[in-house]
């Protein structure tokens, strides 16, 4: 969605629309990065300190969100209300008719625009039943996109027909009081938001070439945009004020249900397991991620014990068949420290030395990681070098100059 947006304002474009989605959606999604990894940071983010990695971030969420009264105005107003204008093909046609002096020529362009936004409506009510109907099996996609993604341009089309309708009869029964009614025009600004977002992951599947270590990823990012643009769109029927209206619409844009349902937990898991492995996967999406080459530095380190705890982690898996199979105790002695295991393992030949070596250094590495930065009650002082003079300020009368006096 960055890069894709980026792209068009390096075209000479002014995405004002796609400009309001990214960074509402970068933002928010933002957030959630944040907190989810405090989560996970656990003591660590909440113990400020040189090796708090994530402490700062979280603090600088406020300043990310709060532009535009912390995204409510750019979801509510600018994605729907300029994206309706700008998008529709009628629409800005029709209010640049009532601007036009010429009465003869206004009523003309304005007749000429009503008509066919009266035409582009039925054709989208049409299109979104059939749709509805069919399943958007019929619905013809470009020949030269992935196998795997078909169904996914197919439902884009659906969708974006529902959206196109439900605009066009908000607008067409509500009229000015759309805009009051910010959490329906919220919804339907969610609805664009994720289809941009859709068309976003799908042409960045196709630009990388269709990697197939990727599709996870992409059918995750689909699956999830979808769904949530699907319960944007009941949200916006289910809260019509015009109950009849809402009961024609959602037989018309949903006739045979619904047809998403959240992502599932096994494609969830295999996203997961891409993250948290070295992978080109991984690579590729932190591509442009800053790593300072310091070995203190907290992301350096980071890093570091990712890959030593991957590469032990057959090593470890020894250690516990040994234990269950009774050649190691699944005791640990009084007073024994945390090398016990590791040293009575290598003693009983279950791993060599350099297996030993290697899970001490994981351990050590990982215990970095989570350690909280620790100081003395004086947060230091003690260990500067005090100055045994102290230059003050002496009070001197109004007609002489400040001097200065040292106190030993």
């Amino acid at each position: 969605t960055r890069v894709l947006t980026a792209r068009a304002v390096d075209l000479g474009e002014k995405p004002a629309v796609l400009s309001g989605i990214t960074k509402l959606h970068l933002t928010e999604r933002g957030r959630k990065v944040v907190t989810d990894a405090m989560d996970i940071a656990g003591g660590k983010g909440i113990c400020m300190g040189p090796s708090n990695f994530i402490g700062a971030a979280y603090m600088q969420l406020p300043v990310l969100i709060t532009v535009e009264g912390a995204n409510i105005l750019t979801r509510s107003l600018i994605v729907f209300g300029q994206g309706a204008i700008r998008c529709h093909p009628f629409v800005l046609k029709e209010i640049e008719a009532t601007r036009e002096a010429d009465h003869a020529k206004a009523s003309a362009a304005f007749d000429a625009a009503l008509f066919g936004h009266l035409r582009f409506t039925l054709a989208n009510l049409a299109r979104a039943l059939v749709m509805g109907f069919t399943g958007s099996h019929f619905v013809r996609i470009p020949a030269d996109v992935a196998p795997e993604t078909r169904r996914y341009y197919q439902q884009l089309t659906r969708f974006s027909a529902a959206l196109a309708f439900l605009s066009d009869v908000s607008m067409g029964s509500l009229g000015g009081a759309l805009k009051r009614k910010e959490k329906l025009s919220a919804r339907l600004g969610d609805v664009l938001s994720l289809l941009y977002l859709c068309s976003a992951t799908l042409k960045r599947y196709e630009i990388d070439g269709r990697p197939s270590d990727d599709a996870p990823l992409m059918h995750w990012a689909i699956w999830d945009a979808m769904f949530n643009a699907q319960n944007a769109l009941e949200g916006v029927i289910s809260n019509f004020p015009n109950r009849t209206i809402a009961s024609l619409m959602r037989r018309i844009v949903f006739p045979l249900g619904r047809p998403y349902v959240i992502p599932s937990d096994k494609l969830g898991h295999e996203v997961a397991r891409l993250l948290i492995e070295p992978s080109a996967t991984r690579e590729r999406l932190t591509a442009r991620t800053y790593v300072s080459s310091d070995p203190d530095d907290p992301r350096n380190l980071i890093e570091r014990a990712l890959a030593a705890t991957i590469a032990v982690a057959p090593v470890e898996a020894k250690i516990r068949t040994a234990t269950r199979e009774g050649r190691l105790s699944a005791a640990t002695p009084p007073g024994a420290d945390t090398e016990w295991r590791i040293d009575s393992a290598k003693s009983a030949g279950v791993i060599t030395a350099v297996e030993a070596d290697a899970l001490r250094k994981a351990r050590e590495l990982t215990d970095r990681v989570i350690r909280v930065d620790d100081f003395p009650p004086d947060l230091g002082a003690s260990l500067l070098q005090p100055d045994n003079r102290v230059t003050v300020r002496a009070a001197a009368p109004a007609s002489e100059t400040p001097r200065r006096r040292a106190i030993a």
